[in-house]
């Protein structure tokens, strides 16, 4: 070989290259340390006895596409020491040459914790074999496991939530420094027993951003009384819009009689729709048995035991919040919907065009979703006799009472000033909403106490009831600079690293990937 491989700078510190040999597609590198004693590693006495030798061959960085490995000679001394039980010790390697045992040197061991934290077991191993690493997919799950926690100092903000194990089933807990912007800690489960002991032990703790989670709460008020609890911001807008839905489908039937809706002919209605109507019709006469039962004062739990139904849906049928005919969801066309109004009040009215200058902006919906949408515009302009068009669904109806006035249609508008003169309470609920939604983003905590005490008597009393019970998170949201946001971009990582693993990691193996790579 030539005489690059002899250089003292191709070897780990420490030691010495005696012969560098090249066996088939593997350089093979015998050495040996540099010093002449060892010191015992039972008594500290230094030797320079040697007693024997023997051979180590630990796994190296590849080089120049090609294996290397070492053949570490490595000598037994004779400790002198009187009294200590070690008569004949081996040497030690510093450090950041070898460990005691260890089939890998330190800095190859380096490399392959690395990659199994940033990719796991079976795609390191398919990586490892590109890199001529040997190195099985056992393996990079035991040194990402058998990693080394350095010196943490104690959190003084921590975020807390929960994370799915298997959702609606099992649950964890996610802790998350929002000073350091790094996971502490990861716990098998969401009780308030659990946080409630590990909040203890951190009696350092100042600040705790959480959800309205009512058990992550009394956690905190238990084991820390003096620290200051934040409510998390997203989710008092997102539980305000979801109150005001709630509001909207419950006032269903007089809207739909404000607008000049109450019966639907089925000629008017697409295939899609259509089967939505008829669905509506079946459980209509689920919502009557539940509602009749309920008006002759049977409890809940009897009601969910002799119907069948979940305790959850018997509350919506109850509340008035089952008589919406069409129920939809988010789509892929939710964002687009004001261009697409923009387009087709412009004159464009063919839905494979509307189609194709959306995807010109990045638009990943198929052709299909547009040309429906293109349809109902179509239909809901005809001229059709009053009393038999097709209701606008609660969560739309929802949309355009709080969208601002200068961004709606004409038809749309006078359909908002019609529901709003008929249903002023709604108007009220809609109102309280934009206030509500203004002072969290705004952070007016002043005019907290004045909006609980006018949303008391309003359709939004049980959201407002909610907040005066937890009053002194919900201000402190409107106070601090604190939320609990980056916990829940943590929990999405976590959630890509679990399926990472199909499901099958366990919470020490999680966590070592999470925390490492924080």
């Amino acid at each position: 070989m030539g005489s690059w491989f002899s250089r003292r700078d191709f070897l780990p510190a420490g030691l010495k290259a005696d012969q560098v040999e090249l066996d088939g597609n593997r350089i093979r590198v015998h050495a040996r340390s540099l010093d002449a004693s060892a010191a015992c590693p039972r008594c500290g006495t230094v030797s320079r006895h040697v007693h024997s030798k023997y051979w180590r061959r630990p796994a190296d960085l590849p080089a120049h596409g090609r294996e290397v490995e070492l053949v570490l000679l490595v000598r037994r001394f004779r400790c002198r020491a009187v009294g200590c039980p070690a008569k004949i010790f081996s040497e030690r390697f510093p450090p950041d040459v070898t460990r005691p045992h260890a089939r890998r040197t330190s800095r190859l061991q380096e490399l392959v914790r690395h990659i199994g934290i940033a990719l796991g077991g079976r795609p390191a191993q398919a990586l490892a074999g590109r890199l001529l690493l040997p190195v099985s997919k056992d393996t990079f799950l035991r040194s990402v496991r058998a990693q080394t926690e350095g010196a943490v100092a104690d959190p003084r903000v921590v975020g807390i939530d929960d994370w799915a194990w298997r959702k609606g089933q099992r649950y964890g807990t996610l802790i998350c420094d929002l000073e350091r912007r790094k996971v502490i800690d990861l716990l098998p489960d969401r009780e308030p027993a659990t946080v409630e002991a590990w909040l203890r032990a951190r009696p350092g703790i100042e600040v705790v951003a959480r959800d309205r989670n009512g058990g992550y709460g009394g956690a905190t008020a238990r084991a820390l009384p003096d620290a200051v609890q934040v409510a998390d911001r997203w989710h008092l807008l997102e539980n305000a819009s979801a109150a005001f839905l709630a509001a909207v489908q419950r006032n269903m039937p007089d809207i739909r009689k404000a607008i000049g809706v109450e019966t639907l002919d089925p000629r008017l209605l697409t295939a899609a729709e259509r089967l939505q109507f008829e669905g509506f019709q079946r459980r209509q006469q689920t919502n009557h048995m539940v509602r009749r039962m309920a008006d002759e004062s049977v409890p809940i739990k009897r009601i969910v035991r002799l119907t069948g139904l979940s305790r959850g849906l018997v509350r919506q049928i109850i509340r008035g919040e089952r008589e919406d005919v069409f129920r939809i969801r988010e789509s892929s066309l939710t964002a687009w919907l004001p261009r697409l109004e923009r387009e087709w009040s412009g004159g464009c009215r063919n839905g494979a065009e509307l189609w194709r200058r959306l995807r010109a902006d990045g638009f990943q919906g198929s052709l299909r979703v547009v040309g429906e949408w293109a349809t109902r515009q179509r239909r809901a302009e005809q001229a059709v006799p009053s009393g038999i068009r097709k209701s606008p669904p609660a969560r739309r109806i929802a949309r355009l009472l709080t969208m601002g006035r200068n961004h709606l249609t004409r038809a749309d508008a006078i359909q908002v000033a019609r529901i709003e003169a008929a249903l002023p309470a709604l108007a009220t609920a809609r109102e309280l909403t934009d206030r509500f939604t203004d002072m969290v983003r705004n952070a007016r905590e002043n005019a907290l106490a004045v909006w609980l005490d006018e949303a008391e008597d309003s359709m939004l009393s049980s959201f407002a009831g909610g907040l005066r019970s937890d009053q002194a998170a919900v201000a402190a949201a409107l106070r601090e600079p604190w939320s609990n946001g980056q916990t829940e971009g943590q929990i999405n990582r976590l959630k890509t690293l679990k399926r990472q693993m199909y499901g099958r990691a366990n919470i020490d193996l999680l966590k070592a990937r999470l925390v490492a790579a924080s």
